[in-house]
């Protein structure tokens, strides 16, 4: 894309979405954290749906020393909640034990946390602390690719590196979360809405898509 097709890109993600915000609920800053890793492969509605009870019954110092069975029983439903389970006691562990239960801007301490990888760093550091970054799930990596911003065979590294080289940095924040609406809530992975979309023109998928929805 050039400036033009990315200002075009731009424009249309704020008319979409003006306020794009985090759909994960907290109001704490471990609360994201520990949100965000259980939303690996699976929906924000879950995971709101199951840290509603986790947050009542809970908080960090409390999930530190938490029986997995008990954490197991209230995250079920989000897939994976044996490991996610360990992950997030042992996560409250390592707070409570280096900083009193406060979540760090620190992007080399957070990928140290058992279940939290760069997508995860990036969307705390990016809702907690304002650190200019492009999270890069699999709504943004799926968008990416279809504006050809990158291409198919790249990696979520790869396709981070190039959006932060094309998009102005002081929207990197904003962009990640327009993406991921925009990927969420129209252009799906399964029937996206073609014929609405104002970047048709730019999209690799457009015939295909075009083709099926008639």
């Amino acid at each position: 894309m050039n400036k033009n097709k990315i200002d075009d890109l731009l424009n249309f993600l704020d008319l979409l979405y003006p306020d794009a915000q985090c759909e994960l609920n907290y109001t704490k800053d471990y609360e994201l954290l520990i949100a965000t890793v259980l939303s690996a492969q699976c929906t924000d509605k879950r995971v709101n749906m199951v840290t509603k009870e986790l947050w009542e019954k809970y908080d960090v110092f409390k999930l530190a020393k938490a029986s997995k069975k008990e954490i197991e029983g209230i995250i079920r439903p989000v897939g994976n909640y044996t490991k996610k389970a360990s992950y997030i006691i042992s996560i409250c562990q390592s707070l409570v034990e280096n900083y009193k239960g406060v979540v760090p801007n620190n992007r080399e301490y957070l990928e140290s946390l058992n279940g939290v990888g760069r997508k995860t760093c990036n969307v705390v550091l990016a809702n907690l602390y304002n650190v200019p970054a492009i999270a890069v799930d699999t709504h943004v990596n799926r968008v990416s690719k279809r504006l050809k911003l990158a291409f198919q065979n790249d990696d979520v590294l790869k396709v981070e590196q190039k959006l932060m080289k094309k998009i102005p940095q002081d929207r990197w924040n904003k962009f990640h979360h327009q993406m991921v609406l925009f990927g969420r809530y129209f252009c799906k992975a399964i029937k996206p809405n073609c014929q609405e979309c104002k970047l048709i023109e730019y999209c690799s998928y457009k015939n295909k898509n075009l083709k099926d929805s008639k």
